[in-house]
């Protein structure tokens, strides 16, 4: 089958009739991008917010269903927005039509120096991992720019600089829209996410894997950990190299980065492994590494500690948005009392993993739960504490909340004296909240006001 990712390069469209279809965050960097080409774009986007771009290239925005379908139909690229399913019926009707469909992070790899760039993907970890390879390369002395979906944009102009390196993390969205790999790339994890966008999850999984595989692809670093991973090898490209939480049983270079849970000594230890693997000088040494760890800031809304009311500690890991972080949450704090609070936007996960392992736990466990999947989570733990009968088991019950500040208070009470209210939500916040970081911020006003509660 011919492979639908034309090997296009940004250089390629200098000159090009372009459609940008998509004005969120990587829109503007394609803008950005495709300005400094010397073109002038066509904008798309399905919910216009009006008029972008710098002062001398306003343009309104095109709706797609109201014209801006027919316009992209005019152009003879378009580069569209990883939020944008490549199985949308327009993306079917543009390539028909013979006008290539590609994405920014696609166009700047098909012409980027692959030895020296790590692609980062994952169900979760990719984010903590990519930030803390990027920490190690700057600690050991090298200029290194981390981007993708963690933040910066690579090719953006305003992201220009003179790199050794570049570490990026790959969405399964952006993975889609990929015709080359790095010799390099890294795979944290692997679990069923985002079904809508992929159509399923057998799709979702090919999606994922497929930066392991496309041109260029010579060595996954995969965690050896993963039973799921494991069993999809045959998608993770032709070699492959296991790192587990295990490995290195006596190493402490990885100390200074002070990233609790044994799932962060694994994504420390996928870092190295990349890291050696692409060549990096002082990668092999751990007293470097170990200087290089030290001054590791931790990723906001990630297992980050919000404050101490009455004894009771605040953690907000508003990031966790699929049930593998928050089983990971929840295994980093070994032998304490958690409030758990989850639930957010339903796309449909299981979470019956999470149940067996909330209603298995041996410390004791008390979850609070949030619309609109909080009935589901609900109803999967009712069931698994009732086949939890072991005397060992302390898993306290579940409650639903109307919100997050509910849940706030409910979990103080309930965690006194001494205990963990832990925000893991197991869910995306679609609807109530911006994103990720604005519920973060919630939790932690929720937080403050307990504070000066009378």
């Amino acid at each position: 089958m011919t492979d639908p990712r034309p090997k296009l390069s940004w250089s390629d469209l200098a000159g090009a009739r372009a459609g940008i279809w998509g004005m969120g965050r990587e829109g503007h960097a394609n803008l950005r991008k495709l300005l400094s080409l010397g073109a002038e774009p066509v904008l798309v986007d399905d919910q216009p917010a009006g008029p972008v771009g710098p002062d001398d290239f306003r343009r309104p925005v095109l709706t797609t269903g109201d014209g801006g379908l027919a316009a992209l139909k005019r152009c003879d690229v378009v580069v569209k927005t990883p939020g944008l399913s490549r199985y949308r019926p327009e993306v079917a009707q543009l390539s028909a039509a013979g006008i290539p469909v590609v994405g920014g992070l696609g166009l700047w790899l098909a012409e980027a120096d692959l030895r020296r760039v790590l692609c980062v993907t994952g169900t979760k970890g990719k984010s903590t991992t990519s930030s803390l390879t990027g920490h190690l390369i700057t600690g050991l002395g090298y200029r290194c720019l981390v981007g993708g979906n963690i933040g910066a944009v690579p090719y953006d102009p305003d992201n220009a600089g003179d790199f050794d390196y570049w570490v990026i993390e790959v969405s399964s969205y952006q993975a889609t829209d990929l015709p080359v790999s790095p010799p390099v790339v890294a795979v944290t994890s692997l679990h069923p996410d985002h079904l809508d966008w992929h159509g399923g999850v057998g799709q979702y999984y090919r999606d994922k894997l497929s930066a392991c595989s496309r041109p260029g692809a010579e060595l996954t670093v995969a965690n050896g950990d993963s039973a799921l991973l494991r069993e999809h090898a045959a998608l993770l490209g032709p070699r492959v190299e296991w790192v587990s939480e295990h490995d290195d049983p006596g190493a402490d270079w990885m100390d200074p980065l002070g990233l609790p849970g044994r799932h962060n000594r694994r994504n420390a230890l996928i870092a190295r492994r990349c890291l050696v693997a692409l060549g990096v000088p002082g990668a092999a040494d751990a007293a470097a590494l170990r200087a290089a760890a030290d001054g590791y800031q931790p990723l906001p809304n990630r297992l980050a500690p919000v404050g101490t009311v009455g004894g009771v500690t605040f953690v907000d890991d508003s990031l966790s948005t699929n049930v593998l972080p928050t089983l990971a949450a929840l295994d980093a704090f070994p032998g304490r009392r958690i409030a758990l609070i989850v639930g957010g936007h339903d796309r449909g996960i299981d979470y019956a993993p999470l149940a067996a392992a909330v209603a298995t736990r041996e410390a004791p466990t008390y979850v609070l739960t949030l619309p609109d999947s909080g009935p589901r989570i609900r109803a999967q733990l009712e069931a698994a504490g009732e086949a939890a009968l072991a005397p060992r088991t302390a898993f306290a019950g579940v409650t639903d909340c109307p919100d997050l500040a509910a849940a706030v208070a409910a979990g103080y009470r309930w965690a006194r004296p001494d205990g963990i209210v832990l925000l893991s939500p197991a869910a995306p916040s679609f609807g109530v909240f911006r994103d990720y970081r604005d519920r973060g911020e919630a939790f932690a006003r929720a937080v403050r006001a307990l504070s000066i509660s009378p």
